[in-house]
């Protein structure tokens, strides 16, 4: 993300053109996204740990509240929708249960949890927005990965991964089904990305 970005931090912007009124005053509805759930079989077991860093992001989208463009200097929020954690906390989260959910991994957990890890995964959330683009709307997500290897924490690999999802239908509710399969198809890359750089198996000292 472009971070001289001016951040426009209202309260009541209408969601999209076409979207039912906000009324001022009403309680945010909360939103949640799902974690990746199906992988490929062909995914190797590995023997090794991983941590999960909280993504690193800009300020603009450290909060619980729904981030969109509608130019390339601009940032606003939809009005009376956040979602349920700030942004990378609710990534780190789904990012950590999508490893789960792989089934090829023995242990995966945040770093405040005391695991003793082979490998640290740091990601920064560079993009997790709407934005309006050529008279239509799309949600973008981009995050950039980097494999550590522990304990002598050299990066041993880096990747940036992005997708850009139409959103399908009028209202929040269609923004919101589009990050959902933007942040899935992410998700999905990188767990299948961090699986596959490190070998399978560790040769561990005896």
């Amino acid at each position: 993300m472009n971070h001289t970005r001016r951040i426009i931090a209202l309260g009541l912007i209408p969601a999209l053109a076409g979207c039912a009124a906000l009324i001022p005053g009403d309680s945010p509805q909360l939103y949640v996204l799902s974690p990746k759930s199906s992988f490929d079989e062909s995914l190797p077991r590995v023997d090794w740990q991983l941590i999960v860093e909280l993504p690193i992001a800009a300020a603009g989208l450290i909060t619980t509240r729904i981030a969109v463009s509608r130019t390339p200097l601009t940032m606003e929020y939809y009005a009376r929708a956040n979602w349920t954690d700030r942004a990378p906390v609710l990534v780190q989260t789904l990012l950590i249960e999508s490893f789960e959910n792989s089934g090829k991994i023995i242990s995966v957990g945040r770093e405040s949890v005391g695991l003793r890890s082979d490998y640290v995964l740091k990601t920064e959330l560079r993009e997790f927005e709407a934005v309006e683009e050529s008279g239509r709307t799309l949600t973008h997500v981009r995050i950039n990965a980097k494999l550590i290897k522990m304990p002598e924490r050299n990066i041993i690999a880096t990747t940036t991964i992005e997708r850009k999802i139409p959103v399908e239908s009028r209202g929040i509710d269609g923004v919101i089904a589009a990050f959902d399969d933007a942040l899935g198809k992410v998700m999905k890359r990188v767990v299948e990305w961090t699986l596959t750089t490190p070998p399978a198996k560790l040769a561990r000292s005896s």
